[in-house]
């Protein structure tokens, strides 16, 4: 994707930006600092969308103030009976959600190896989430389609949780205000063998350790749609058709059943892992979610750890934004030198980053959501 000065801005450098990275322009003063700070190269063999001039943006230490169709077919819901909370539950939920059990589901996703959509590792994948989730009382609903791809028709899975706080099963769908959510594949390469610990593993695996500690407390969790999102990696490059495979689904269903006006808002987790934790929030951020997000980082010590990235991120809450038009934002640590490459492994991740990010949110969300 090129603008119109894009001409003489390649003729100054051939860098490539992020493949998430969507449009954008700006001055070419900022464009040349963005150039001196961009990180990210692709691994040879990958296909990137065209260089786009960047703008300028705060700094991370300071806030700034052809779709699929709908589900033709019946879902497949899995009931579990919940397991008896806390008596009563924890006054601060956030204090219960623990790095180390995160980092246990992150390594188990990992060990399956690479995760591509498709695949019978999707496959393994998708069991240990729904294991979790079914451990944890929550009901889970297999959300299948197929679509076709740059490489064929390709069956996609996105895993939609839900929590009946009155015990009835399947948990109503007409009862949750927020969607929090991840990605759980992995990107395909044919060069290097990628394991997504922190791009894909990291964020699924302290969303089922968030399915737990909400578990804790029945009436709020009720009050969450939890989704793991299959697909969220182009099959070649980032496009309008190619990439957020199940986001977008998703979002096209939330629609078509009516059930988009019944949600407040939509937080993304991403990339969330890294041992040194920079989370990056997207400058086009929903301010309300941005100063929320703030707020509670500064209120639990770890304000220094959550800014905001340079330019803007394609992600997963793009399609929740856009399509379903539920305020949605990404929590993504893209200051992440390892992302889609070969070193993108278990070392590289902390739990203590996990639980950050994991108390973070719990802290905004009891606070915003804990008393309506």
């Amino acid at each position: 994707m090129r603008s119109a000065l894009s001409a003489s801005f390649l003729s100054l450098s051939s860098f490539k930006l992020p493949d998430r990275v969507h449009r954008f322009v700006c001055p070419l003063a900022a464009f040349a600092l963005c150039l001196s700070s961009c990180k990210r190269n692709e691994p040879a063999g990958e296909a990137t969308p065209a260089p786009a001039p960047a703008e300028a943006t705060p700094q991370p230490t300071t806030p700034a103030p052809s779709i699929p169709p709908a589900p033709s077919t019946p879902v497949a819901v899995v009931a579990t009976p919940a397991p008896a909370p806390h008596n009563p539950p924890p006054a601060e939920i956030w204090k219960e959600f623990s790095g180390p059990k995160a980092f246990e589901h992150v390594t188990k996703q990992v060990e399956i190896g690479p995760r591509p959509s498709g695949t019978q590792e999707a496959e393994k994948a998708r069991a240990l989430i729904t294991e979790a989730l079914k451990a944890a009382g929550w009901d889970v609903e297999r959300q299948e389609f197929t679509d076709d791809t740059p490489r064929g028709k390709i069956a996609f899975v996105n895993l939609i949780a839900r929590f009946s706080a009155s015990g009835a099963h399947p948990a109503p769908a007409d009862a949750q205000q927020v969607i929090l959510c991840s990605h759980y594949d992995t990107k395909r390469f044919s060069t290097i063998r990628f394991v997504g610990a922190s791009d894909g593993a990291s964020s699924t695996g302290a969303l089922m350790e968030m399915a737990r500690v909400l578990a804790l407390d029945p009436a709020f969790a009720a009050k969450f749609e939890l989704v793991f999102f299959d697909g969220e990696e182009a099959i070649q490059q980032f496009t309008d058709t190619d990439g957020l495979w199940g986001s977008r689904y998703y979002a096209k269903s939330l629609n078509a059943s009516g059930r988009a006006r019944q949600f407040k808002q939509a937080i993304l987790w991403d990339m969330i892992g890294d041992k040194d934790l920079t989370i990056t929030l997207s400058p086009d951020s929903p301010l309300a979610l941005a100063k929320g997000i703030f707020s509670a980082a500064e209120a639990l010590g770890v304000r220094q750890n959550f800014g905001y990235y340079g330019r803007e991120i394609l992600d997963d809450h793009r399609p929740l934004g856009k399509d379903a038009h539920v305020p949605a934002i990404d929590l993504i640590d893209f200051d992440y030198i390892y992302w889609h490459t070969a070193d993108d492994t278990l070392d590289k991740l902390s739990p203590d980053s996990l639980q950050k990010v994991g108390a973070v949110t719990l802290y905004y969300l009891k606070h915003e959501f804990g008393n309506k």
